[in-house]
């Protein structure tokens, strides 16, 4: 029998939670609850966190890789030769592998992982209705520039130094899911193939047709319970460029302006991301493909009085996962808590191919299973030098260390899932104080937290004391 074809879309700055078949009623996602009645979709599924401000970077550079946060090379800027990437272990099993979209890790890899490919962004945002792109280079030298063109954020004129053409007026969204349709409909070979489309949405700046936009009143958006005005104490990252898109106190009105824009920026996405379903199954090539869901990280937008992804709280750290297709039962939810760099290894055993070494993740086979096994017992979680945390069972321990001073927290996800209950003086949980902390030595003791960023964690921890 052919070995399935594999298809991963991978939005930016998408959080748990925006999916209407998984419980927001307020967003309209036909396309991905499509995806999740196909399929199974794992709803404790969460990055490891990330060891610079743009999160996304480490994030995809775990993706393919599997490997863990201090294990890839530096923050994600590039990845190692050492470090077997999905998209090799893909093509040496014979599969032709076409990438899309956003790739935050360095030219060098992007063709390691890809034998083809179209409108290749290197960077991590830019405007949406003029991005920077390259065709796919097979010297994987993408050296070519553009003439000088108006940066869309200082409304300078700049020359773009990641790019061979804009095509302007046509959405990022539009821009890949046409590439990915084009590369469907034109596809004759008989290997089994490897698309990867990796969208620029809802990253901000959000932007999208108006039709969509119209689709939110803003007045109807509901805030959740955790938002507001200002985050309770310095995090050290309180002036970062995402908290910086909206002025302080955060008000009602402009958090409510903000989400509708990101429902309309997924609900487009969700959109551009049916066609290409639709596409598969024009060309007969849905029953036999494997399809990945999932987000790179979160984003705050109002709770906790923040607006990005720079925190260890569920808004910033936990992401869709939604997988459908052969081997995957359908319509199916699974709680066990696992990662992005659990992809790897799964797509690897549902096809049928060794996992290499190099990989760390775990496959979420056994969780697939009619007992719905658990693939791990706790997370650890961590951001820059700042935060480290630790989830087990429905405990949630974050520690942050700013200048000397730590501050902890407790959340009991089951009774508080929005996190706004600080336990950690609740004397009957002092012993699971104690406990979680033991956890989160194994950052530093068994993953490898022994960089500067972490040299500076763990030394400003041990000295704040308990």
């Amino acid at each position: 029998m052919a070995k399935p074809n594999v298809v991963v879309f991978f939005t930016d700055d998408q959080r748990f939670g925006t999916i209407r078949a998984l419980g927001n009623t307020q967003i309209q996602t036909p396309n991905m609850d499509r995806l999740a009645s196909l399929g199974t979709a794992f709803t404790q599924a969460h990055i490891m966190g990330g060891t610079s401000g743009a999160v996304c970077m480490p994030s995809r550079a775990m993706l393919h890789t599997g490997r863990t946060l201090f294990h890839i090379e530096g923050e994600g800027q590039s990845i190692s030769d050492d470090h077997v990437m999905l998209g090799e272990v893909l093509r040496q099993a014979g599969y032709s592998t076409y990438g899309l979209g956003k790739w935050h890790n360095g030219k060098n890899s992007f063709n390691r992982a890809f034998g083809d490919g179209d409108e290749i962004y290197f960077g991590g945002m830019c405007d949406h209705w003029n991005v920077p792109a390259y065709h796919y280079d097979p010297s994987g030298a993408y050296e070519k520039q553009l003439p000088l063109c108006v940066d869309p954020f200082t409304t300078n004129k700049v020359r773009w130094r990641n790019a061979d053409h804009v095509e302007a007026g046509k959405h990022s969204s539009e821009l890949l899911c046409d590439g990915a349709v084009r590369f469907l409909e034109e596809y004759r070979d008989e290997a089994p193939f490897f698309l990867y489309v990796a969208f620029m949405a809802p990253h901000d700046p959000r932007t999208m047709p108006k039709k969509y936009l119209d689709m939110y009143d803003p007045e109807r958006i509901e805030l959740p319970p955790n938002f507001m005005g200002g985050h309770p104490f310095d995090n050290g990252e309180l002036k970062i460029r995402d908290e910086m898109l909206e002025g302080w106190p955060r008000t009602p009105e402009a958090i409510r302006r903000h989400l509708a824009e990101y429902f309309a920026m997924i609900t487009h996405a969700d959109a551009e991301m049916g066609r290409v379903v639709q596409s598969l199954e024009d060309s007969g090539h849905l029953e036999n493909t494997i399809i990945v869901f999932a987000g790179d990280n979160g984003l705050a937008l109002g709770q906790h009085g923040l607006m990005g992804k720079q925190s260890l709280y569920d808004h910033s750290v936990r992401v869709p996962l939604i997988m459908a297709g052969p081997g995957i039962p359908a319509g199916a939810r699974r709680e066990t808590f696992c990662y992005l760099i659990d992809i790897y290894p799964t797509l690897c055993d549902l096809i049928g191919v060794q996992i290499p070494s190099t990989v760390e993740g775990r496959s979420l086979i056994p969780a697939l299973g009619d007992s719905g096994a658990e693939i791990r017992d706790h997370l650890l979680l961590a951001y820059r030098h700042l935060m480290r945390g630790v989830r087990e069972g429905n405990l949630k321990l974050i520690e942050t260390v700013v200048e000397g001073r730590r501050t902890t927290q407790i959340f009991d996800l089951a009774e508080d899932p929005y996190e706004l209950q600080n336990l950690a003086q609740v004397s009957k949980h002092a012993g699971d104080l104690e406990r979680l902390r033991r956890r989160l030595e194994s950052w530093r003791t068994e993953w490898g937290d022994t960089r500067e960023q972490g040299q500076t964690f763990w030394s400003g921890y041990d000295r704040a004391g308990a």
